[in-house]
């Protein structure tokens, strides 16, 4: 298993130097954003999709420095009610897999996206209760009128293309826990999998390993990002909190530095049941701490991982 980072994080740096820093910092994967919220700071797609000698020189950039690209990323509103939103999405979702196959990267990671709660809405609408029943009408029109047949398209695209999707199961989105992650999965076909993302889960009440145990080959790819659970502003309002991220003495969870929400023994319990599952790719790190500075996070969360992952094939039971 590899240690990887989203590139993200370097985006004031220009290409090269921003790979100089992931080596520096001892990963030895990249996930870069092609488009949509990630932004596309690192990867002109268009240029690379028009020409090889430029696909060449950038793979020559990330190789020659001992990384492996791990992904695209593109995570974006596909299933938007605003139609130029959508349509944005959608063209940068098929450009990023274009590009995934001609550049052999095996996974293009997204969001599911969220309709609205009727074809006449003008913003998407999560529904988090089955009752009054309009909450039930909403579900039933954004899976089987906008969800599926959107993803079912584009499962279809990719499979094409020799390249799968990793949805990140996330709130506010169609698909934000297990069962949706399945769910869509099963409408769409297996070229949609899982971007596994455990900080998602934990403010959720879900335990990263039993998801992972439930997921099994469904996951293509995991983000390595922890969250902190405020006990006491849990036990006043819940989990979902719409506060700004920045009001951290007032959130009911905060994102941090891998290790600093859920101790080494958690995350070795995360990396043995991927392992278990027969993931054995890359966790790419998502930093997104607004406690620790971007160099310092990544280096707290690469050690975690240095000391919790598993690198070596496991070999002969020798004493079976």
């Amino acid at each position: 298993m590899r240690i990887g980072v989203f590139l993200v994080l370097f985006q004031n740096l220009p290409f090269e130097k921003a790979l100089d820093k992931a080596v520096a910092a001892g990963v030895n994967a990249v996930e870069i954003g092609s488009g949509g919220y990630p932004g596309n700071h690192h990867c002109p797609v268009d240029d690379l999709l028009e020409s090889r000698a430029k696909r060449d020189e950038y793979l020559e950039a990330i190789h020659s420095r001992g990384l492996v690209l791990s992904a695209l990323s593109c995570h974006y509103e596909p299933l938007h009610p605003d139609q130029a939103i959508a349509k944005e999405s959608d063209e940068v979702f098929r450009k990023s897999v274009r590009l995934a196959q001609l550049l052999e990267v095996p996974v293009v990671n997204v969001l599911s996206s969220l309709p609205a709660g009727s074809a006449d809405d003008t913003q998407p609408n999560w529904v988090t209760c089955p009752w009054p029943n309009h909450f039930t009408e909403i579900l039933d029109y954004q899976w089987d009128k906008v969800g599926i047949p959107y993803w079912r398209s584009a499962s279809q695209f990719a499979e094409q293309h020799g390249v799968q999707i990793g949805v990140e199961m996330h709130p506010g989105m169609l698909v934000y826990n297990v069962e949706t992650m399945l769910r869509l999965r099963e409408a769409c076909g297996p070229a949609l999998g899982c971007n596994f993302d455990p900080s998602h889960l934990w403010w959720n009440g879900v335990d990263p390993v039993a998801a992972i145990r439930q997921l099994g080959n469904a996951i293509v790819h995991v983000h390595g990002k922890d969250v902190y659970i405020d006990p006491f502003n849990v036990m006043v309002n819940g989990v979902n909190d719409g506060k700004p991220y920045g009001h951290i003495p007032d959130r009911a969870w905060t994102f941090r530095s891998i290790g600093y929400g859920h101790d080494a023994k958690t995350w070795k319990d995360i990396i043995s049941a991927l392992r278990m599952v027969g993931y054995d790719y890359v966790i790419s790190i998502e930093h997104e701490d607004a406690m620790m500075s971007t160099d310092e996070g990544l280096a707290k969360g690469i050690a975690l991982l240095k000391e919790a992952g598993i690198s070596e094939a496991a070999g002969e039971l020798f004493w079976a």
